[in-house]
C-alpha cells in the first residue's frame, strides 16, 4: 500500500503527528492523543494527479477524518467511534456495514435503549463504561478472528443482501473519544473504572498485528484515546506498557496559521462576493468522513458558502494562495501573527465572526480581539485615552510629589502603549500586554500611588487597579491562587484570583506590589505573560492580558544585597538621582540574575524599570500638609468636627514628622498617626456630642515616656462646618 511519507523536497500533506502514527503501527497497540485535539487540520490536495508544478491547495479537515486519510492506506477497512454517552458507532469504511453488523450483533452498535442520558456507555451505577465494551474491545483488537457476520439480512425486513463470511480478520481503527470523561476522577478511580482501565492495559499487552490481506504490514487493530491532557488517563496505563504510545498534538506554528489564513481569505472574500455569512469548513463531529481531492457532485447545492463561491471563481483562490497581493499579503500575515497560542478552528471562528459583523478581511485582528476577550468596544482605540492621557499628566504630577523623572518616563511608556508601539522594536510583538512597568526605590515615595494614579487616568477610576500584594504569595502552592489549582486539588472550582479577573474585565491595571516577595513559581508565571500576554487557568481555561498594563513594585536596590553582596544599605537619601538610579538597576538585575536565577524575567522587563527617588525635604513638607487636610476633611465627614491647628501646633507636628524621610510619605503618615491621630481620638471619644464643634490643636507635647499629649481647645460652631482654610 501507498505510505504517506514526506521525504527530502516533498511537502507534507497530512499533518507530522499522522506519520508518527502510521509509522508505528507495527509496534504500538493502543495510542494516546493528547493536546490540541478539537483543532481542525490542514491537509493538502493534489490538483493535478499526474503532479506538476501547481501547488497544491490546503482544505481544513477534522482530527478524525486526517487520521483517516492516513490509516485508509495502510489497508485498514472501518473507522470506529466510542464514547460513553453515545456508545459505538461506525464513521467510515469499506467494511462498515460488516462491522456494524458485527456491533448490532453484540448488542454495541449505537446507544442502548435503556432510559436517561449516557445508558449506552456506562455502567448502572454511571461509574466506568458498561460491561459489555471490554468484549467489545477485546472483538475490535482481534478483528473479530472468531466471530463472522450472520448469514442472513441483519433484522426482518432488511433488503441488504447476506454478508459473506471471510477468513481474514478485519482491519479496524477505534477511536475512543472524550476519553477523559470516562473516569469520575481520575486519581481516585472507583473499582469498575479500575478494572476497566486494567482490561485495557492488559489488552494492550495481550494483542497481536494481524495480517494484511494482500500481504502487506502486520498491524495492529490500534485504540486511539483522545484526550486534551496526558494526565487525563492513568497514569499506570499510559506508562505501564510498551505497547501504548502518546502523541502529542502541538497548537499550529506560525507557518500553519499562516497557511489558515490564505485559505479563509480567500474564504471572505468569495463569500465577499457571493453574499454569504459562512465560510466554509469541512464537518465537525460525528459526520461522515470524507476526505478527497475534489468536492463532491451535490457540494454546490448543500449551502452557500467560500468553498462553493471558490468553485466558482477559482482564480480568486489562485491568486490568494500562490500570487497574494501586497496588501492582501500583509493583512494575511498580521491575522497569522495575532492569532497566536489560538487554535485553526478558533482562526475559522474568528473570520465568520469578521463576516457576520461586517469587518474586511483587513480588520481581521480586531475579530481575533473581540473573539478572545469577548469585548468589541477597545478604550484603547479611542481617541479620547490619548486626551486623557495628556490632560492626567498635572494630575499625575499633583498627586505623586517629588518624582518628577519616574513620572516623565511613566508617561512615556503610557502613550507608547496609547499609540500600539510597546513591543513595535520585535519582529512580532504578539499579544503582549499593553504596557509593563517596574517601579523599583524607597519605601513611602510614591510608587503604589502612581499605579493608582495610571488606572484613575486611563480607566476614569481607581478601581481599575486591580492589586495584589506579593508578600501574600511567599508559598511555593500560592502561585494555585493566582492561576488556580490544578484538577483535584482544592480551590480548582473556583478558578485562579487573577485570570478570574483579568477575564470579567481585559481593560485594567493590574499592580503586583512587592514583587521581590513572592515565590520563584509565581515568577515563572510572569514570563508567559510578559511574552506571550497570556496565562492558563487549572481550568484549562486561557485568559489574556493583551490590553492590561502591568505595574510590579519593588524595594530592591535600596537595602538589601548588592553587587558586592553585602547587605546594608545601598542607596541613601541626597544622592544625586543618576547615581541612585546606576545603584538600584544593578541591584535589581543583581537580584533577579544572581539571587534568583531568573535573568529572563529581568531581560523581559528591558527598559521598562522606573527609579523613585527619596522625597526632598520640601516634598516631605507637601505630603504632610496634604495628610493634615486629608485627617481634616474626614473628621469633617464623618462627625461633623473642624479640625484646625494652631501654627505653633503644626510647626510642632511637621518638624517632628519630616524628621526622617528615609520611609517616605508613609512614614511621615506612620507619624501623624502616633502623634496626632490616637491622642485626637482618645480625647474626642468619650464627648457625647460632637457633630458642630471646633477642635482647635493648640500644642503638642510628648511626655517623659514617649506618650505624645494634645492641648486642645474645643468650641461649638455657629453653622455647618465648612471647609477649612
Amino acid at each position: 500500500m501507498p505510505r504517506n511519507r514526506a521525504g527530502a523536497g516533498r511537502e507534507r500533506r497530512l499533518p507530522a503527528f499522522t506519520e508518527e502514527l502510521t509509522g508505528t503501527l507495527g509496534v504500538h497497540a493502543q495510542y494516546v492523543l493528547h493536546g490540541n485535539i478539537r483543532d481542525v487540520h490542514l491537509v493538502r490536495h493534489d490538483t493535478a494527479p499526474g503532479g506538476g508544478d501547481r501547488r497544491s491547495p490546503d482544505r481544513a479537515h477534522s482530527l478524525t477524518e486526517v487520521l483517516w486519510n492516513a490509516l485508509r492506506p495502510e489497508g485498514y477497512e472501518a473507522l470506529v467511534r466510542y464514547n460513553v454517552l453515545d456508545g459505538f458507532s461506525v464513521v467510515t469504511g469499506t467494511a462498515a456495514d460488516e462491522v456494524r453488523e458485527l456491533l448490532s450483533a453484540s448488542g454495541g452498535n449505537g446507544p442502548a435503549p435503556s432510559p436517561g442520558p449516557g445508558t449506552a456507555g456506562r455502567g448502572a451505577e454511571g461509574s466506568g463504561p458498561q460491561p459489555g465494551v471490554e468484549r467489545l474491545l477485546h472483538s475490535i483488537v482481534t478483528g473479530w478472528r472468531h466471530h463472522r457476520p450472520r448469514g442472513g439480512p441483519s433484522r426482518p425486513g432488511d433488503a441488504r443482501l447476506p454478508l459473506s463470511p471471510r477468513q481474514d480478520p478485519y482491519r479496524v481503527v477505534l477511536l475512543i473519544d472524550y476519553a477523559a470523561r470516562i473516569p469520575t476522577d481520575v486519581s481516585r478511580l472507583s473499582d469498575p473504572e479500575r478494572d476497566f482501565f486494567l482490561g485495557c492495559l492488559k489488552l494492550a499487552e495481550e494483542a497481536r498485528p494481524l495480517p494484511a490481506p494482500d500481504g502487506g504490514r502486520r498491524l495492529f487493530n490500534p485504540l486511539i484515546w483522545l484526550v486534551e491532557g496526558e494526565r487525563d488517563l492513568p497514569s499506570w496505563l499510559v506508562a505501564g506498557s510498551e505497547r501504548i504510545r502518546t502523541i502529542g498534538i502541538p497548537l499550529p506554528d506560525l507557518g500553519s496559521r499562516q497557511r489558515m489564513a490564505r485559505l479563509l481569505a480567500a474564504d471572505h472574500r468569495a463569500c465577499a462576493e457571493a453574499g454569504a455569512t459562512e465560510p466554509g469548513a469541512a464537518p465537525e463531529g460525528p459526520a461522515p468522513v470524507r476526505l478527497t481531492k475534489r468536492p463532491t457532485a451535490d457540494a454546490s447545492t448543500a449551502r452557500t458558502s467560500a468553498a462553493d463561491a471558490l468553485a466558482a471563481h477559482p482564480s480568486t483562490a489562485a491568486a490568494l494562495t500562490d500570487d497574494t497581493s501586497t496588501a492582501d499579503a500583509f493583512a494575511v500575515d498580521a491575522f497569522a501573527r495575532s492569532t497566536a497560542g489560538l487554535t485553526l478552528r478558533a482562526m475559522r471562528e474568528s473570520s465568520r465572526m469578521a463576516l457576520d459583523r461586517g469587518l474586511p478581511f483587513s480588520a481581521m485582528r480586531d475579530a481575533v480581539r473581540v473573539y478572545q476577550l469577548g469585548v468589541e468596544d477597545n478604550p484603547w482605540q479611542r481617541g479620547s485615552v490619548r486626551e486623557q492621557i495628556r490632560k492626567g499628566e498635572s494630575y499625575i504630577r499633583g498627586r505623586v510629589k517629588g518624582q518628577e523623572k519616574a513620572v516623565a518616563k511613566t508617561l512615556d511608556i503610557l502613550k507608547r502603549a496609547a499609540l500600539g508601539l510597546s513591543g513595535a522594536q520585535a519582529s512580532h510583538s504578539g499579544s503582549r500586554p499593553r504596557g509593563v512597568l517596574f517601579f523599583a526605590g524607597p519605601t513611602g515615595t510614591g510608587k503604589t500611588e502612581l499605579a493608582k494614579s495610571v488606572a484613575t487616568v486611563l480607566f476614569g477610576t481607581e478601581d481599575a487597579c486591580l492589586r495584589f500584594d506579593m508578600s501574600e504569595f511567599s508559598a511555593a502552592h500560592s502561585v494555585d491562587r493566582l492561576v488556580g489549582a490544578p484538577p483535584g486539588y482544592v480551590g480548582y472550582e473556583a478558578g485562579g484570583e487573577l485570570t478570574t479577573a483579568v477575564r470579567n474585565d481585559p481593560f485594567r491595571v493590574v499592580l503586583f506590589d512587592e514583587i521581590d516577595k513572592a515565590d520563584r513559581g509565581v515568577l515563572d508565571k510572569f514570563l508567559q505573560v510578559l511574552e506571550d500576554g497570556r496565562l492558563t487557568d487549572g481550568q484549562g481555561v486561557t485568559t489574556y492580558f493583551s490590553e492590561c498594563v502591568l505595574i510590579f513594585t519593588s524595594n530592591l536596590g535600596v537595602r538589601g544585597g548588592g553587587p558586592a553582596g553585602g547587605t546594608g544599605r545601598v542607596a541613601r537619601p541626597g544622592m544625586p538621582y543618576e547615581e541612585l538610579e546606576e545603584v538600584v538597576l544593578g541591584n535589581v538585575k543583581h537580584h533577579f540574575v544572581e539571587e534568583i536565577g531568573r535573568p529572563e524575567l529581568m531581560n523581559r522587563l528591558g527598559g521598562n524599570v522606573v527609579v523613585f527617588d527619596y522625597i526632598a525635604d520640601q516634598v516631605a513638607a507637601e505630603i504632610f500638609d496634604v495628610q493634615i487636610r486629608n485627617i481634616q476633611r474626614v473628621l469633617r465627614d464623618e462627625q461633623g468636627v473642624l479640625l484646625r491647628l494652631t501654627e505653633e501646633a503644626r510647626h510642632t507636628l511637621s518638624a517632628r514628622c519630616t524628621a526622617d524621610t528615609d520611609n517616605g510619605g508613609r512614614g511621615i503618615g506612620m507619624l501623624l498617626e502616633t502623634l496626632l491621630i490616637n491622642p485626637l481620638a482618645r480625647e474626642l471619644f468619650d464627648r457625647e456630642t460632637l457633630y458642630g464643634t471646633e477642635v482647635t490643636v493648640v500644642d503638642v507635647r510628648v511626655g517623659p515616656d514617649g506618650a505624645p499629649a494634645l492641648a486642645l481647645r474645643v468650641a461649638p460652631l455657629d453653622g455647618t462646618p465648612g471647609d477649612h482654610r
